[in-house]
Formats: C-alpha cells, structure tokens, sequence
C-alpha cells in the first residue's frame, strides 16, 4: 500500500489505503478489477475490504449473531471463521479466537503509530480487522473483525 486517501464522513475521517497497480493481483489467488469490486461490494464494505477502512463499532448485526455455522469474506465467499470460536468481547466488533486453519493471513500495520497485526482473506487479500493478544482461551487471541467484510451463513 502505497497512496493514502481520506474520505470525509461527517465528523469522522477515515483513512484509507489503496493498492498500488498489480499489486493485489500478484498477492492473492481470487483477482477482480476495482469495477467488479465495487459492482460487487456495498460503498462500505468496499472501503473496508479494498482500502482497509474501518466500520464503526456495534453497527454490525453480526455482533449479536449466535447462531452455529461459518463466517465467511464478504468479498469473495471464502470460509474464514467457525461459530465456534466466536465470543463477545465487548469492543462493539464481532471477535473470534481464532480462524479457520489457513484461511487468512497477517501483516503489520504501523498505521497508527504503534505495531498492530492487520488481519486479511487468504484467497482475495481484503482488509477484515486485526488481531490483538487479549482474547480468551485456549489461543488468548482476539481476532478483531468489520462484520461488514463478513458474511455469515448457519449450519
């Protein structure tokens, strides 16, 4: 990521980020044009997946979803979470301790001036949320997620 944009949102300012040409395409195995993700994306989930946005927190209807069954990337449909490791942390995201084996992937994100660990899908490269080491056990991680870059569907 190399350009940085603001996008004005009444009070609120969110950065966002965007992928430098090829530069998404060369990363992940499920590749569209920025056309087909926005025809495919909603305005907010677009910004969130594409350009690493943040939701604002206890908006998504997924915070309250108990239901059994799998979480999966909003963009392109992979499975990434199991109803069984979420939890409610209180953060106003949906959080889980952890996701499913290979599903996703990290890097570090200096973005707000402190090391955290962005969190994205395996397969497209979408921006879900991060994860932070003060979840619960067995793995005692909380995998911060925008329910707008999730899907879910029960068992």
């Amino acid at each position: 990521m190399n350009r940085r944009q603001f996008l004005g949102m009444g009070a609120a300012t969110l950065i966002l980020w965007q992928f430098a040409p090829g530069e998404a395409e060369a990363a992940y195995p499920y590749i569209l044009s920025d056309a087909e993700w926005r025809k495919r994306l909603s305005p907010l989930a677009y910004n969130v997946l594409r350009h690493r946005a943040t939701e604002y927190p206890f908006t998504s209807p997924l915070n309250k979803e108990h239901r059994s069954g799998i979480f999966s990337c909003a963009g392109c449909g992979q499975r990434l979470f199991s109803s069984r490791t979420k939890f409610d942390s209180g953060t106003g995201w949906p959080s889980f301790w952890a996701p499913l084996p290979g599903m996703v992937g990290t890097s570090r994100d200096l973005e707000l001036g402190y090391p955290r660990t962005e969190v994205h899908c395996a397969r497209c490269g979408g921006h879900l949320g991060h994860v932070f080491d003060d979840g619960p056990r067995p793995t005692g991680k909380r995998y911060c997620m925008n329910g707008v870059a999730l899907a879910f569907a029960p068992d």
